[in-house]
């Protein structure tokens, strides 16, 4: 395992994605350390990113204050607020200038237990801690909109919180993919298979189609 850098996230986000597997996000809060291995995670593009439009996207219509942080500085993390409740995290990757996050959709919480239960006292067992990215969002402890833009390559102190993001120095060889979780209509169906697991892990979360996209 090693620091993530700038270049690691300068690919678009359907090729970096598989890569962040089996790595660790470690965020640091007055409430302590919660360090989770990512086992879920799931690509976005912007306006203009990549070969063909994702209209599942935050940044599907270009740039907007709510999506700012997805077009800037690769490293950083999108932190946007889900039904007005959950805070969910991505990864900004490609090049600055151009839209793209990661969205980090599960993980085991491999330190900081106690901290993370206190966040998530519905959790019924040690898995469901952040399986799913609004539980991963607040077992980690970061929050919308204090949180947006927060640098998890440098790991630069941002409304009392750090996020350091590490990689495995080699990616795990065999990655499951297929379609995105709860995503509408065709954004949501095998034409963007851009959802990414490590198959068999326990705190992977359970598919869903989104509206419409069955049908599609």
């Amino acid at each position: 395992m090693r620091p993530v850098t700038r270049d690691d996230l300068l690919g678009l986000p359907a090729d970096v994605a598989p890569r962040l597997l089996g790595g660790v996000l470690r965020v640091e809060t007055a409430g302590g350390v919660v360090a989770v291995r990512l086992t879920e995670v799931e690509a976005y593009h912007g306006q203009g990113t990549g070969e063909a439009p994702d209209p599942g996207s935050h940044a599907r219509m270009g740039r907007t204050a709510r999506n700012a942080t997805m077009w800037g500085e690769p490293g950083h993390l999108y932190v946007y607020l889900s039904h007005g409740i959950h805070s969910c995290v991505n990864v900004v990757s490609g090049p600055e200038g151009v839209a793209g996050g990661i969205l980090l959709r599960a993980g085991e919480v491999i330190e900081g237990a106690d901290a993370a239960h206190a966040r998530r006292p519905a959790a019924r067992s040690a898995r469901d801690l952040a399986r799913g990215p609004g539980r991963f969002g607040d077992a980690v402890g970061l929050r919308h909109p204090l949180h947006d833009g927060i640098d998890a390559v440098t790991g630069e102190v941002q409304a009392g919180a750090s996020a350091r993001l590490f990689v495995r120095s080699r990616p795990l060889a065999e990655v499951a993919s297929g379609p995105r979780v709860g995503v509408a209509g065709v954004a949501g169906t095998a034409a963007f298979p851009w959802r990414f697991w490590i198959a068999g892990d326990p705190t992977v979360s359970a598919f869903r189609w989104g509206r419409g996209a069955r049908e599609a």
